[in-house]
């Protein structure tokens, strides 16, 4: 993996944002490239000033989002079937979509939001989603919400990092528990705060 790392990342500092989206769209249709090292990396080229972050942002988003689609249709046409005997020819391994699966189960659509904040889940959750055959539009509708705040700070931390970047490459699944934790947080303590707020304007009116 570390020789493929150094192609990649000649990828990147070669064709800037097309390589990027390239990348990206390869990893959420589950192919396994670390997202930390596909945008760390970024960040450290817009810490360098040979990237935009706008622009970098943008092309994961497009990137991602296309490989999710994709991702999406093979489960959606395919099936469990079709990605368990073919899957391994694209390094798709049966334990990790079992652990999507398993998550999708669980949780349902509100899987496809939170697990693209973590590690593996995030890569592999379109193939379950398309199992299910869950509406297309709430699943681009959830995706692009949980894939937003994700790429963003990935490539916020790949800049403020600089040349330490790939620090997160070692504390990569750590950091994804902690902002998903932290995001939970918050929206819970939005989902109460307007409660509260519904409530109060209720006793007003009465």
């Amino acid at each position: 993996m570390e020789q493929f790392s150094v192609y990649f990342m000649e990828f990147i500092a070669a064709w800037g944002y097309v390589a990027i989206a390239v990348l990206m769209a390869a990893e959420n249709a589950c192919i396994p490239i670390p997202s930390e090292l596909i945008l760390g990396f970024a960040g450290y080229l817009i810490f360098d000033g040979q990237l935009g972050y706008a622009a970098a942002l943008a092309a994961g988003m497009i990137g991602g989002m296309a490989g999710s689609l994709f991702a999406y249709a093979v489960g959606h046409y395919g099936g469990r079937s079709f990605v368990d005997r073919y899957g391994r020819y694209f390094f798709i391994k049966k334990h990790h979509v079992d652990i999507a699966q398993n998550w999708f189960d669980r949780y349902g659509l509100k899987a496809v939001f939170f697990s693209r904040m973590l590690p593996v889940v995030r890569t592999f959750i379109s193939l379950p989603a398309g199992f299910a055959h869950v509406d297309k539009k709430k699943f681009v509708l959830l995706t692009f919400a949980g894939a937003l705040p994700w790429t963003a700070l990935i490539l916020a931390a790949g800049m403020m990092l600089g040349k330490s970047w790939q620090v997160m490459l070692a504390i990569g699944h750590e950091a994804s528990i902690v902002f998903v934790a932290v995001c939970a947080v918050v929206i819970a303590g939005l989902y109460l705060r307007h409660r509260r707020q519904k409530a109060a304007a209720r006793r007003v009116t009465e």
